[in-house]
């Protein structure tokens, strides 16, 4: 539940969480618990930097495995289909669209590909869209555009810039985003936007708080875990039915070597693939 104070949203909570690994627990909600023993992180690959500038998202591309990625904001209007090594297989333009500010990418069980051209550095933009591709050569292009209600100043004051957005996932018609707060409070809001094209107001759903920013989302193929990808850690929660998302089980993976990373896909219900701004493409793999 959510109330509002001078413009400002809070989640109505009677504890202060700090989200680490192996944080003190935050009564009904539970903490982040380390699982460094359940995964195997390495580097399987790298992007040339000459064929794509800064993987900024990730998605899957076909049934074999191959991913869609991106440059992010000012850097052409393609998308990059790479092998999970790194090895550039495609380049799909998308003229006449702009890449504003592409931070992730998103796709549905009808195959269509949603770009977040979400990027909102300043908290100023007007103009924040999602590109939903179809067809089977990903050429016909929708816009979903939308806005956040509880903005009221473009930019907000400082401490209350919680406007941007670099991560966001597909699941049941609907687009869920998640902020990279660059306020105060280390406060991750969820907001959720219908996946059709039109003007949407986004609905605030959920936040918590977490000691890094969020760069990256993704969701199972069977839709029992989310994915949220920070710097040097990602953040698992498991998805309950009828409950909201941050309520579920969380755990947190510690990944110390893979740089400023900034996408991130599931590969499997399990594994999953994310990358870094300098290219390196890591797979963590489930110990099963």
């Amino acid at each position: 539940m959510l109330f509002l104070l001078r413009d400002k949203l809070f989640p109505i909570l009677v504890f202060i969480q700090s989200v680490l690994c192996g944080c003190a627990n935050d009564q009904d909600r539970g903490n982040f618990e380390k699982v460094s023993q359940a995964y195997d992180v390495k580097q399987i690959g790298r992007v040339a930097k000459d064929e794509v500038v800064e993987s900024s998202g990730l998605e899957i591309a076909n049934a074999t495995g191959d991913l869609w990625t991106h440059g992010d904001g000012g850097n052409t209007a393609k998308l990059y289909r790479i092998t999970q090594q790194g090895d550039l297989l495609q380049t799909l333009s998308l003229d006449p669209l702009a890449n504003n500010d592409w931070e992730d990418l998103a796709r549905d069980e009808a195959d269509r590909i949603y770009i977040g051209d979400f990027g909102n550095n300043q908290n100023k933009r007007r103009n924040l869209a999602i590109y939903r591709l179809s067809g089977p050569t990903l050429q016909d292009i929708d816009t979903i555009r939308f806005h956040y209600p509880d903005q009221r100043k473009f930019p907000p004051k400082k401490p209350r810039r919680n406007f941007d957005c670099e991560a966001f996932y597909y699941r049941q018609d609907s687009l869920y985003l998640f902020t990279k707060n660059r306020g105060e409070g280390k406060w991750v809001k969820q907001y959720v936007v219908p996946a059709r094209p039109g003007n949407h107001a986004a609905r605030l759903v959920d936040s918590i708080q977490i000691n890094t920013w969020i760069t990256s989302a993704d969701i199972s193929p069977d839709g029992r875990k989310v994915a949220l990808l920070g710097y040097g850690k990602v953040y698992l929660i498991d998805v309950v039915a009828g409950r909201k998302l941050f309520d579920g089980a969380k755990s947190c993976l510690p990944i110390p070597s893979s740089g400023q990373a900034e996408a991130l896909v599931f590969v499997n219900n399990h594994d999953f693939v994310f990358s870094n701004e300098k290219g390196k493409i890591f797979r963590a793999a489930y110990r099963r």
